[in-house]
């Protein structure tokens, strides 16, 4: 792999979103009272028909399930808001009888996550595993005292590299309890963090399919809001819990909704770089988000494979996962 696969990066890495949101403040509303009452800023060009989107991703759910022959899911729960609404879209999709949500903590991962975690558990009636990935981790870098299969290189580690090893211990995980469950992986990845490349492959990446990612991180606060996700969960700073005190929008210097606002213009529009600074975007945050699109594209498509027979799978030998004659036995 090519550049940093990250999920976020070292301090001053092309690779997060910084600041905590603020909340919105109406027009004519009292700013003090809007505070206390909005748990996060929602750009008004990003607002969605909340009922049409869980529709929609319902009907995506109960559609790739079947298409792949299965009718049961499991899925990652950090105590985060995207994991969080994830399991509820899945909840209301099914059935909350036939989904699985795994807690994968590690030493060092945040008490609150758990209890948060627990919480929708707790809410939504789902079946619930606690897989501590602690020895897994520390099997390969080594506790502190004693070195792992790394050796004492792996001992001096950087955050960096232990997260994205967590990342890809955690869905090791996920994929061995899909067997014992007998349901397929569902990811819980938004558009902006497939935008940025805030995403480690072959770990929180991988899944057998994305309902919310297609949607930007706002739009995951106003969808969760919605469906009825915790408001301890909606209010707290975003993290992936990577160490102590890291939070997503601490690392880059712009927060989500100014992140989100950007990459709807320059994605979703197609906005030159012209028209953007034109719209009031700083000229140095478009190029960097520039950079972190473009450098992150490797991770938003499948490997490439060297084409030497007339049917190449994945490229022109292409059929829908339900075929004829493929049920599972």
């Amino acid at each position: 792999m090519s550049g940093p696969d990250v999920r976020a990066g070292a301090a001053g890495a092309d690779q997060g979103a910084a600041g905590a949101a603020t909340p919105a403040t109406p027009a004519g509303a009292d700013a003090s009272a809007d505070a206390a009452a909005a748990p996060f800023e929602l750009p008004e060009e990003l607002r969605i028909d909340t009922a049409v989107a869980r529709r929609v991703i319902g009907e995506f759910i109960r559609g790739q399930l079947a298409q792949a022959g299965f009718d049961r899911a499991v899925l990652g729960l950090s105590g985060g808001i995207d994991s969080a609404l994830v399991a509820y879209l899945v909840a209301e999709a099914i059935g909350a009888d036939r989904l699985l949500c795994v807690l994968m903590p590690y030493r060092t991962s945040s008490p609150e996550s758990v209890a948060h975690a627990d919480e929708v558990v707790r809410r939504l009636g789902c079946a619930r595993d606690l897989v501590e990935i602690t020895a897994m981790v520390d099997a390969y870098f080594g506790d502190g005292e004693a070195a792992g299969a790394a050796g004492e290189e792996g001992r001096t580690a950087s955050a960096l590299r232990r997260g994205n090893l967590m990342a890809r211990m955690r869905m090791a995980v996920l994929y061995d309890r899909s067997v014992t469950w007998s349901g397929l992986v569902v990811g819980t990845g938004n558009k902006t963090e497939a935008l940025i490349g805030y995403t480690t492959l072959f770990g929180d990446s991988a899944c057998a399919f994305a309902p919310i990612g297609d949607l930007y991180k706002s739009q995951v606060r106003q969808l969760a809001a919605d469906i009825g996700v915790p408001d301890a969960i909606l209010r707290k700073a975003p993290s992936a819990d990577l160490w102590p005190g890291q939070t997503d929008e601490s690392e880059a210097g712009f927060s989500y909704p100014e992140l989100d606002r950007l990459l709807h213009a320059m994605i979703d529009r197609r906005r030159t770089h012209e028209e953007l600074v034109a719209a009031g975007f700083a000229p140095e945050t478009i190029a960097r988000v520039e950079r972190m699109v473009a450098a992150s594209e490797f991770k938003r498509q499948m490997p490439p494979i060297a084409k030497l027979g007339p049917r190449t799978t994945g490229v022109d030998y292409l059929y829908p996962r339900r075929r004829p004659g493929s049920a599972r036995r």
